[in-house]
């Protein structure tokens, strides 16, 4: 059979999934399965489709029909320009989460704290724009953690540091920047997210349980002690957690506190600055 009528199969199983974007899913795995790039898969299709690389496409569009997450069957993700290794401990870095990126990026720093760095996307972006400021990228999850030291590597970067720690437990100094993409899903939303999320990002980097603001008041606590003074935060929020977060924030004594949009007009990221 050619790579078109496999490809057209694979296409009908992932619609019968459910899959939003089957065609693009499909091909994007088809290209994996033959090993080509996937903007030049359209010059394979009519080739036949060797038994192994018939196997190969069978088991992922399987995959994807379980509603795994793309980044995760393929390993990786595009954020901020880079590729970053992605698995079934790290969350799925977001479009969205690039609006702290280019925040962090607006002023200069020399040293940076990410809390729950996941697989270091923020951190490492942030670091590689600055060649002269160093890092240290934090998580509860020593998979995660491992994860984000070879993201790292992959970009060679030595100025990031990776250490276990609960928020601030852990940690001593000061730093210019702290920034944090914390778990802030409420309980009662979780079980209205997709499949895709629900069932196959750890629970742990999605939800704190509760209102969804435990890690916001853990970090605000921690600010006076860890945050060089002119310093700033910036905080990912949840599109109705603006208020919420930089009243935390303001009762620590912080100061220019702002909300600041994503590319879909709903409020993602708190910024706020030690005076």
């Amino acid at each position: 059979m050619s790579a078109a009528l496999t490809l057209r199969d694979g296409i009908f199983t992932l619609r019968e999934a459910g899959i939003e974007d089957a065609p693009r899913d499909a091909r994007l795995l088809m290209a994996r399965a033959m090993n080509v790039p996937a903007d030049r898969l359209t010059l394979h299709l009519q080739n036949p489709l060797a038994p192994a690389m018939a196997q190969a496409f069978a088991r992922l569009i399987e995959a994807r029909a379980a509603r795994q997450p793309m980044a995760q069957i393929l390993g990786e993700r595009l954020f901020w320009g880079r590729s970053f290794e992605v698995t079934r401990d790290t969350l799925d870095p977001r479009p969205e989460t690039e609006v702290l990126v280019q925040e962090a990026l607006s002023r200069p720093f020399q040293s940076m704290l990410d809390l729950g760095t996941g697989s270091g996307c923020i951190l490492i972006s942030c670091l590689m724009e600055r060649p002269d400021a160093t890092g240290l990228g934090t998580d509860l999850s020593d998979a995660a953690l491992r994860v984000a030291a070879r993201n790292a590597a992959r970009h060679g970067l030595t100025r990031a540091k990776f250490a276990l720690s609960n928020w601030f437990r852990r940690i001593e100094g000061r730093f210019d920047l702290i920034v944090s993409n914390p778990p802030y899903i409420a309980a009662a939303e979780m079980p209205h997210l997709s499949p895709e999320v629900r069932g196959w990002e750890p629970a742990s980097a999605l939800t704190p349980g509760g209102d969804g603001l435990a890690a916001y008041r853990a970090i605000a606590a921690g600010l006076a002690a860890h945050l060089q003074p002119g310093g700033r935060v910036l905080l990912e929020i949840g599109p109705t957690q603006g208020a919420a977060v930089t009243a935390l924030l303001r009762k620590q004594g912080l100061t220019d506190l702002r909300i600041l949009p994503d590319l879909d007009g709903r409020d993602r990221v708190v910024s706020a600055q030690n005076p």
